[in-house]
This record gives C-alpha cells, structure tokens and sequence, in this order.
C-alpha cells in the first residue's frame, strides 16, 4: 500500500491535483492496516530466526484478518493496485466497519499474547539485549530511517515531519528506544502496531462520505460496471490503460513513511503518458547497511538476529 501511495503522490504532485477527502481517509486507513500486517509479519520472522518458532505461527496467524479485508476491498491479498492517482480504484465494501473493527478487537489480545511469549523470556532477552547495536550517528551518516534509526531515541517519522495525505490530523505518538539493539527494535514494532490501530480507530470516525477518486476522465478509469452498458465507457477504458494519462512536463521527489522507513519516488515527466525516469528510494536498500557496523562487536551467531530486526525486503534492495 505504502509503495502506491507514495507513487500516486508523486504523479499527483506533477498533475497539481487534489483527491476527495473520501480517498484521503482511505488512504490513511489502507496504509495503517498495511504497517500493522507488516509489522506482525516483521515480528514472526524475527523470533522464527532467532528459535521463537511460535512466534513466527502467531504473526503469520493474526495477519491474515487483514489481508482477507484487503483482498475483500481490492480483490488481492498483496498486490492490490488499490491507491492509485487520482484517489483509489475502488470504494470500501459494504460492512467495511465491522470488518475493521473485529481487526482492532483482535489485536490488543494478541499483541498481549506476544508479550507474554518474549517480553520477559530470559533466553530471547539474552539473544536480543545489548545485540546488534547501532548510533544515531552511525545511522544518520548512512541514511537509516525507519525503526531503526527510532530505536537509538531519534523520534524522526515522516508522518511528523512531512505530512502527506492528511495525517497530521490524526493524532498518534511516535515510539522510540534507546539502546539501539535488536531488543528495542522488536519493542518499538509492537508500539507501532499499536499507535496504527489508533490512526485506524480515527480513520473509521471521521469517514466522510463523498467520492473516493477525482472525477476526471482523462485520469479516471470509468466504473467497471458501465464497460458492458456503453461503448463509449469501453472505448474510455481502454485508452487509459493503453496510453495512459499525460502528466505536465516536470520533476518531483515525494517521501512517505512505510514500515522500514523512508520511502521515496523521484519521479520525471517529459508530457508524455508514461514517466520518463522513476526511481525508488527504498528503505532496505539504506538499512542493510548497517549490518557492518551492527556486527562489529558482537559474535558471528548474533547475525541472524540483527539481519532479522532490521526486517529487509529484498526487492527493496535488489539493484
């Protein structure tokens, strides 16, 4: 969700429009679920690494509420081409409130749970506690973002300093650590699950009602259920997406934060229907380059560990 939104941003910033604040709101509540279920992942992996194994059963558990509303709203579990510019493709089905809700009823049982397994576990305390440690200044010198840079007391989130989207109505605290190590990263996904499913919460109160993308035909897509009624519509339809939507000749730079930090889309347009040049600021590609300095002073057997609190995607990095 986080990779189209930041790109919707980019070609929306270049087409100078503004979405209807039905799409905003969704928006925000798309990405909140969407950092929650990355987060559950990002736990699960890092006790499976470690020999939590039951951790890795319960994260992997507990996502799949989320991804089954995502695939109801956009018909895919992962890859749902949801948020797209001009606003999202579809609207929230119907009963969205109560689905959403049983999500937010679920969690604080869970993330309970969770507690109970690690928080206080002598064995994953001794693999995590003063393990894979890393400096503001050592992340700020290589541009780590993300839980990363937080779990050394830097409270840098871009949802703070670059709102986008309308986030800086929403109110929600930013976690921090202070040891920099893999214990204080695992702790601050945990209070980041939690300060999402208060966005979430604020999200599903102040839901407007309204359109949720903007009615332009040269960048909206007709309803998908007036392609078999008119032709006109099929005609409208297929020439969006086989040319595409001309964007204004220009260059623009959008960052949000997704769930391992900044990401950005520097994006170039020379008038024509598709971009020029693209390029992904991804977070991974940033992060993982504090393995070296992570593992500097600790054993060879703490790899495993630090490499999974740093929660890496490979896609991101892949180059």
């Amino acid at each position: 969700m986080q990779n189209e939104l930041c790109y919707s941003l980019a070609v929306e910033q270049l087409l100078d429009i503004e979405v209807p604040e039905r799409a905003k709101v969704i928006r925000v509540l798309m990405t909140e679920l969407n950092r929650i279920s990355s987060h559950l992942v990002a736990l699960a992996t890092n006790g499976m690494d470690i020999g939590a194994l039951s951790m890795m059963i319960y994260g992997f558990r507990d996502r799949e509420m989320i991804l089954n509303f995502f695939e109801q709203t956009s018909g895919q579990r992962m890859n749902t081409t949801s948020i797209r510019p001009g606003g999202v493709a579809v609207d929230l089905p119907p009963g969205w409130r109560a689905d959403v809700k049983e999500i937010l009823d679920m969690l604080p049982e869970k993330l309970g749970e969770y507690d109970d397994l690690l928080q206080n576990n002598p064995i994953w305390l001794e693999r995590t506690q003063g393990v894979g440690v890393i400096t503001a200044e050592e992340c700020r010198a290589y541009g780590i973002t993300g839980p990363t840079l937080r779990s050394t007391g830097v409270e840098w989130d871009l949802r703070k300093a670059f709102p986008y989207s309308g986030i800086d109505e929403y109110e929600f605290d930013v976690p921090t650590g202070t040891r920099g190590d893999v214990y204080d990263r695992y702790r601050i996904r945990v209070e980041e699950i939690k300060q999402s499913m208060r966005i979430v919460e604020q999200a599903m109160e102040r839901m407007p009602k309204g359109d949720y993308r903007i009615d332009d035909r040269k960048i909206t897509p007709p309803p998908r259920g007036r392609i078999d009624e008119s032709m006109e519509a099929l005609i409208h339809h297929f020439k969006i997406f086989s040319e595409g939507f001309t964007v204004p000749a220009g260059e623009t730079y959008v960052a949000i934060e997704s769930p391992r930090g900044e990401l950005g889309c520097y994006l170039v347009s020379d008038g024509g229907g598709k971009p020029w040049r693209m390029h992904t600021r991804a977070p991974s590609f940033n992060n993982l380059q504090a393995l070296p300095i992570m593992m500097s002073d600790s054993l060879i057997a703490d790899t495993v560990a630090a490499i999974a609190s740093l929660d890496p995607v490979m896609g991101d990095v892949d180059r």
